[in-house]
C-alpha cells in the first residue's frame, strides 16, 4: 500500500456531506441544462394551441407525428440540410487537413523564426471577424464566388485555432519517434501520415467536433453569402421558416430538433475521443 492510499482513511461525515451537496447540484445544473431540450420535444408533438396552454402539459394527451412530416413540405428543409451537410463535411475535412499539417511543421520542424510565425497566426484569433468581414465579401465576389458554397468553404477551411489544438498535441507526441523515422529514410509527409496522424485521433476527434458544430450552425456566413433559396442552409432556412409560419410553434420546434441530429450523432460517435483531446491537448508547448 503506498503512503497516499494509507493517508487517505475513510471520509469524515463533512466530506460526505460536501460530497452530496456537489452531485445534489449537478444534478440541479443538469435538470436545468435540459428543461429547454425537453420543452422542445414536448411541443413538437402538440398542436400549435397546445404549446402554450396553462397549466403546462409536458406529455401531450395526443401525439402529433404528422408535425415531422409537414415541415419537409412547408419549405425545402431536405435542401437546406443537404447544403449543410456537404459545407459541414468538406470545411470539417478541409481544417482538419490544413490544421494537421501546418501543427506538424510548427511542431516537429525546425526552421528559421518558426515560433514567431506560429505566434503571429494564432494572434488572428483575437481579431474580431467583423473587422475584416467586408474586406472578405468584396474578394468573395471579385473571384465569383458570390452565391455559392465554396465562398463560405474557401474562408473557412484555414483555422488558426485548429492548428493551435494540433500543434499542442502534437507537443506531447516524444521527438525520438521523428527521429527515429528520419533515420529510417521517411519522408516529412510519412512521418506525419504514419506515425503523427494515428497518435493524435483525441486531438483530431476534437477539431472534427468543433468544426462540424460551428459550421452547421452559422448563421451569418450563409446569410452573407448566398442569396439564391435552395443554396441556403438550415439556419437560414430555420429563420425563413419562422418567419412564414411564427405561429406554429409546433413546427417551428420539430424543424429545430430535427436541425440538432446531426451534430448530435456527430458527438456520440466522437465523444469517447473528446474527452482525451481535451484533457491532453496543451500539456506541453
Amino acid at each position: 500500500m503506498t503512503a497516499a492510499t494509507i493517508n487517505r482513511g475513510p471520509k469524515t461525515a463533512g466530506q460526505m456531506l460536501i460530497s452530496v451537496l456537489k452531485y445534489v447540484l449537478l444534478l440541479m445544473l443538469t435538470v436545468v441544462a435540459l428543461v429547454p431540450f425537453v420543452w422542445m420535444v414536448s411541443s413538437s408533438l402538440k398542436t400549435s394551441v397546445d404549446v402554450f396552454s396553462i397549466p403546462m402539459k409536458w406529455i401531450p394527451e395526443e401525439f402529433h407525428w404528422e408535425n415531422y412530416l409537414q415541415i419537409w413540405e412547408r419549405v425545402p428543409l431536405m435542401a437546406y440540410f443537404k447544403n449543410t451537410a456537404v459545407l459541414a463535411v468538406i470545411v470539417t475535412f478541409m481544417q482538419i487537413l490544413t490544421s494537421s499539417f501546418a501543427a506538424y511543421a510548427f511542431a516537429k520542424m525546425n526552421f528559421k523564426g518558426r515560433d514567431f510565425l506560429f505566434m503571429c497566426y494564432i494572434g488572428t484569433i483575437a481579431v474580431p471577424w467583423q473587422v475584416y468581414m467586408v474586406p472578405q465579401f468584396i474578394m468573395m465576389r471579385s473571384v465569383g464566388l458570390y452565391d455559392t458554397i465554396w465562398a463560405l468553404v474557401a474562408l473557412q477551411s484555414f483555422s488558426a485555432f485548429g492548428v493551435f489544438l494540433m500543434r499542442q498535441f502534437y507537443m506531447g507526441i516524444p521527438n525520438d519517434l521523428s527521429e527515429a523515422a528520419r533515420i529510417d529514410g521517411l519522408s516529412e509527409y510519412g512521418i506525419w501520415a504514419r506515425i503523427i496522424l494515428p497518435l493524435a485521433k483525441p486531438a483530431i476527434a476534437t477539431l472534427c467536433i468543433f468544426t462540424f458544430v460551428n459550421t452547421w450552425n452559422d448563421y451569418m456566413g450563409p446569410m452573407i453569402y448566398l442569396t439564391t433559396d435552395l443554396r441556403k442552409t438550415i439556419q437560414v432556412g430555420l429563420r425563413r421558416f419562422i418567419q412564414a409560419y411564427s405561429a406554429d410553434y409546433n413546427l417551428i420546434m420539430a424543424a429545430s430538433l430535427c436541425s440538432l441530429l446531426p451534430v448530435a450523432v456527430v458527438f456520440l460517435f466522437l465523444q469517447r475521443y473528446f474527452i482525451e483531446g481535451i484533457a491532453t491537448t496543451g500539456m506541453k508547448g
